[in-house]
């Protein structure tokens, strides 16, 4: 089981070739598509719960597209991942309480209550959440520029 869906994978790339673009200049997601070999039509349903979300700003017409809503260093991951997959959980037994982040087991045998295990993928889940609110879409823009020959400029 994976933690995280192909729509979080997908918007993160997409958020990383929108944080390697000059700021506030529109990019089609043609463009995006084509630079990161990603689904068009997926990437069009990804967009939109960014744009829901506030972390991404679009203009239609010639020479519209989109770009980030903040600079890349006001962007943290769990923004992102949260508006495009919800509560992070480890495990599918997990079950938001809602409103903060407690979790509550779904296994109907204890109630929830005392399964042996929710310490562990409490933990889990507690570092998962920690690393993503401390990773910004600034460091991984950084990290994909020291990592690729030439700075990535797709067309609008």
């Amino acid at each position: 089981m994976a933690i995280f869906s192909s729509r979080s994978e997908y918007g993160v790339r997409l958020m990383v070739e929108l944080g390697r673009q000059e700021a506030e200049r529109p990019v089609s997601l043609k463009a995006i598509s084509e630079a990161e070999n990603l689904p068009l039509a997926y990437l069009e349903q990804v967009v939109a719960l960014l744009r829901k979300a506030d972390l991404v700003k679009s203009a239609r017409g010639a020479h519209g597209g989109y770009w980030l809503a903040r600079p890349a260093d006001q962007i943290t991951m769990d923004e992102v991942v949260a508006a495009l997959d919800g509560a992070v959980a480890p495990m599918e037994c997990f079950a938001p309480t809602g409103g903060d982040d407690r979790i509550l087991c779904s296994h109907k045998a204890d109630d929830g209550t005392g399964c042996s295990t929710k310490m562990l993928w409490t933990r889990v889940q507690g570092g998962v959440i920690s690393s993503l609110k401390r990773t910004t879409l600034a460091e991984l823009v950084e990290f994909s520029r020291r990592n690729t020959r030439e700075p990535s400029t797709v067309a609008a």
